[in-house]
């Protein structure tokens, strides 16, 4: 049997090696810039902790008039499929599928993909083997995008996000830059959101928005296990990084400026539970992760959501989970 949403599961041990998003463990000097305030006694995770897929997948069925829609760090696509890929795919059977972190330079010659999602679209890196960003659809979408208008580097942007439009809304899939080891790369993640987040806003202003995929940020405290050793020195926890999330939800420029929602978050207020677990350290048997992958909308398509959870069973065909979330109607 798959294990389920509730089987055994570990306690964090803040003692524990921690991940620092595949780059070991980050040291505890103090950063120039004040930690967070961490709340008392914070929630504990109590996810699965299994570190192969398990062999029966057992997923929830669809309610009634709703699509799914499934974000997916594969880590590799093409070591994922080895891995149990098409297992998930399969049981979860969503309506689209975005899968990010490919690695793949065009599209798989996979036959019963294909037969399950006639239409597909998969953005490439310019580099080799790096990033990939796809969204697999069961319904035609009206157009197709695969670059921010603006960005001044458009081959930095390629592999990172596709745009599909549909009737009621736009879909977002991107793998979000990531602020590098050492936060090496910061530069180019502060010019990534300045410009990924005009566009969204722009789109918004057309058509609401729904945003998924590997968001490469861990928007609070609650979202890594180790949030004060982490605070400003890992990629996806900095102030620069979260800031820019914060305001993105909600302008603090313009207050009437139209709002969007960490849909997980919202549906799990006060939840501690993550989608990335780092091979290295053990830490998926340890329960130390990050919650990196996620859905965000415009508010106003807020009361369409029926469902938003984290397939946190499904690890082991990558270092991520599946992030899902079911909306009231078609797109």
């Amino acid at each position: 049997m798959a294990p389920s949403r509730t089987s055994s599961k570990r306690k964090i041990d803040s003692d524990d090696a921690q991940s620092d998003r595949d780059e070991g463990p980050s040291q505890s000097s103090q950063s120039s810039k004040k930690p967070r305030r961490e709340k008392a006694s914070p929630p504990q995770s109590t996810q699965p902790t299994n570190k192969v897929l398990p062999v029966n997948i057992v997923i929830p069925p669809k309610q009634t008039g709703t699509t799914r829609v499934v974000a997916w760090n594969v880590s590799g696509f093409a070591a994922s499929s080895k891995k149990g890929f098409s297992h998930y795919v399969e049981a979860e059977d969503a309506d689209i599928l975005i899968i990010t972190e490919t690695k793949l330079q065009q599209a798989p010659a996979n036959p019963s993909l294909k037969t399950r999602y006639p239409h597909q679209y998969w953005s490439s890196a310019a580099k080799k083997g790096y990033a990939g960003t796809a969204i697999l659809s069961k319904h035609a979408p009206l157009s197709v995008k695969e670059t921010i208008p603006g960005h001044p580097d458009p081959e930095s942007v390629k592999g990172r996000i596709v745009t599909l439009e549909f009737e009621t809304c736009y879909l977002v899939g991107t793998y979000v830059v990531n602020a590098g080891q050492g936060l090496k790369t910061m530069a180019e993640k502060n010019l990534w959101n300045t410009h990924f987040f005009a566009y969204m806003r722009d789109l918004d202003k057309t058509k609401p928005v729904i945003w998924a995929g590997d968001l490469n940020v861990a928007p609070t405290e609650l979202d890594l296990s180790n949030a004060k050793s982490n605070w400003n020195k890992t990629a996806g926890y900095t102030e620069s990084e979260t800031t820019a999330f914060k305001h993105f939800l909600a302008s603090p420029d313009d207050p009437d400026a139209n709002k969007f929602v960490d849909v997980w978050r919202a549906f799990h207020p006060d939840q501690r539970a993550y989608s990335y677990f780092s091979y290295r350290f053990n830490c998926r048997a340890k329960g130390i992760g990050w919650r990196i992958d996620g859905v965000v909308m415009s508010q106003r398509l807020q009361e369409r959501i029926k469902m938003c959870e984290i397939r946190d069973e499904i690890y082991g065909a990558s270092d991520h989970c599946p992030v899902v979330v079911e909306i009231d109607g078609t797109l």
